[in-house]
């Protein structure tokens, strides 16, 4: 089986309509498992009552922004937000996936009876690899085909620097809104159980810095930058224009240089230079005084991985975003310091 059937496969709409309807219910699972394994811990020392409150709290405010920044929000049938996802439910897809097979088949007779088959599957569900392959190895290869197959198996984007910055913006916009999120979830968890203070305050807005510069915004950047360059150079011919499994390794390279070396210093030198006055906090200490880079901000550049595979046409892989940009949020929420940090 050749790999771009695979590829068709898992980019058919109805697969990421499926995927979609699934992340929800991911998310809030596994912030309620994540919230109760932190709260119960073994080595936890503070009141655990206490603390299941302000998870409760943080965890409820990063997930319902995530879902809300990625879905929207409905109130009484009308949209009061626009979502970041593109999202259109599974009824008017296969509507229109059900009139593309009929123009088709209206047009190409006779047609045997196993193709027939197969396309007529398309109208109600999503087609198997196998399928996908007797598709494209039956049906002649013209017009036709070609429009089918841009409504059933839709092949994937093929965005220039251009529209890679229009992506960049959605997604940076995606990534703050639950750091935004978990840092109003940590203020009403503190306000709640008593336990605010001055530097808590600061330290979850520090951390959201962090977080949004370090592991989502300059990655971006650095993706968009990265393939302009590539890009440029394509079109002065001094490179070949790039594939997408190409696109995906030079936005990686440009994640690496921008967000992953240079993400850490520029957020923790914001932090200090313009988070610090306003608390009235010291501005002389050095850089990585109260945060530095760990092995777990490292993992959490797992959500670049998928932002690459994203910007390089990979549609499939959108779907776990906010769950990977959940994690980014419930650190902006407890003010996560990993350097002479206040026990909670």
């Amino acid at each position: 089986m050749q790999i771009q059937t695979i590829a068709k496969f898992v980019d058919q709409p109805i697969i990421l309509n499926k995927l979609q309807q699934k992340m929800p219910r991911v998310l809030i699972g596994t912030g309620a498992a994540f919230g109760l394994y932190d709260t119960f811990k073994p080595s936890r020392k503070e009141n655990r009552f206490r603390q299941g409150i302000k998870n409760a709290i943080i965890i409820s405010s990063t997930v319902t922004a995530s879902l809300v920044g990625a879905r929207g929000l409905a109130i009484g049938g009308k949209k009061i937000i626009k979502g970041l996802m593109e999202y259109t439910p599974v009824d008017k897809l296969l509507q229109k996936q059900t009139e593309a097979v009929n123009h088709f088949i209206s047009n190409k007779k006779p047609l045997d009876d196993n193709l027939l088959s197969i396309l007529n599957k398309s109208k109600t569900t999503y087609l198997s690899c196998k399928d996908i392959e007797t598709l494209s190895t039956k049906l002649p290869a013209d017009d036709k085909r070609e429009a089918l197959f841009k409504v059933i198996l839709p092949d994937k984007e093929n965005l220039n620097s251009g529209e890679i910055f229009g992506e960049i913006k959605r997604l940076s916009l995606l990534g703050a809104v639950p750091v935004l999120g978990g840092i109003a979830g940590g203020l009403a968890a503190d306000a709640v159980t008593g336990t605010g203070s001055k530097r808590k305050t600061a330290d979850k807005i520090k951390e959201g810095f962090y977080q949004y510069f370090a592991n989502i915004f300059l990655c971006n950047v650095g993706a968009g930058a990265a393939l302009y360059c590539a890009e440029q150079l394509s079109k002065a011919k001094i490179i070949k224009p790039l594939q997408p499994v190409q696109k995906l390794c030079t936005i990686l390279a440009g994640i690496t240089a921008t967000g992953i070396v240079g993400g850490s210093y520029i957020a923790n030198y914001l932090s200090k230079k313009i988070i610090n006055p306003l608390f009235g906090q010291k501005t002389d200490q050095k850089l990585y005084d109260e945060r530095k880079p760990e092995l777990t901000d490292i993992a959490l550049h797992a959500d670049d991985i998928a932002t690459a595979g994203v910007l390089s046409g990979f549609k499939w892989i959108e779907p776990a975003l906010p769950l990977m940009y959940f994690v980014s949020g419930y650190r902006a929420g407890i003010g996560y310091r990993n350097v002479n940090k206040d026990p909670e």
